[in-house]
């Protein structure tokens, strides 16, 4: 831990996912009102930022077409985008997880059978099933997660897998096995915690991709719907007035470039401080 606080990358992408993680949970504490408030449009639509409308309130991030506060809206729509993003990768990291282990630690039938599904699903283009999943139900943010959670457990699946073959010929594997535990005990007691250190790395890069692939569907009008705010809805609520209020769309572009980086640079430095190769050279 103290090796993964000392490296640059972790230290900069803990501190952009706390500062923006901080920001949503204190919602109402950090920002001006409700997210969807709107005043006299005509009064205090495109106040550039830094601007105090009609009745006294200050607005950093100015306002959009319809008055509202821009960063309410980003404060707001950051709970929507890391919480879709966050159970999103939790719950391609379960199926991930369950499949992997499973098919690295029992052979025969099930491993042919569960290997042919992960390929078969990974060889389908995401983005395209994203997007035809998505069309096919009425956008919510919960249809968001689960179509990113099922879309994105495939390489969870084949890292675990992978681990899990290697671990199951290790003598303390064999040993339990020998002693008569049920095969199910062992996986989930001795194999599984053994094998997460890929798993907790993917996670960290694939939250960045969840909150991408959210925004993007968003972005669309495939994700979460108006009113409702996230980054992907409001960059789109913005792209109209690029010219005369770029400030609308250029708020929750910057801080999801900012939170993907993070996600990424974080998960670089997790691979660097996971590795035993890596950490032998360090310590010689």
């Amino acid at each position: 831990m103290k090796r993964l606080l000392r490296d640059r990358r972790a230290a900069f992408g803990i501190g952009v996912l706390v500062i923006v993680a901080g920001a949503a949970l204190a919602g109402p504490l950090v920002s001006t009102g409700r997210p969807t408030l709107q005043r006299d449009v005509v009064a205090t639509r495109f106040l550039r930022p830094l601007a105090t409308d009609h009745s006294g309130s200050f607005h950093p991030l100015g306002t959009d077409r319809f008055g509202r506060d821009v960063w309410t809206r980003l404060v707001y729509g950051a709970r929507v985008s890391l919480a879709v993003g966050g159970l999103a990768v939790l719950l391609s990291v379960v199926i991930g997880v369950l499949v992997g282990g499973a098919a690295g630690f029992w052979p025969g039938p099930v491993r042919t059978s569960l290997l042919a599904v992960t390929d078969f699903v990974l060889a389908l283009p995401r983005v395209v099933l994203l997007l035809l999943l998505a069309a096919m139900a009425r956008p919510s943010a919960g249809l968001v997660i689960v179509v990113l959670g099922l879309t994105g457990w495939m390489s969870v699946a084949r890292l675990v897998h992978g681990e899990v073959r290697s671990l199951a010929v290790r003598p303390f594997v064999e040993g339990a096995v020998a002693l008569g535990l049920p095969r199910g005990r062992v996986l989930v007691r001795h194999v599984l915690p053994n094998a997460l250190t890929p798993v907790i790395v993917s996670a960290a890069l694939g939250l960045g991709n969840a909150i991408m692939l959210e925004a993007g569907l968003s972005f669309l009008g495939l994700g979460v719907q108006p009113p409702t705010p996230s980054w992907g809805n409001m960059i789109a609520s913005g792209r109209d007035t690029l010219v005369n209020a770029p400030w609308v769309a250029a708020a929750p572009g910057i801080a999801l470039v900012l939170v993907v980086v993070a996600c990424t640079l974080l998960g670089d430095a997790l691979q660097d401080a996971l590795n035993p190769a890596t950490r032998y050279q360090t310590a010689r």
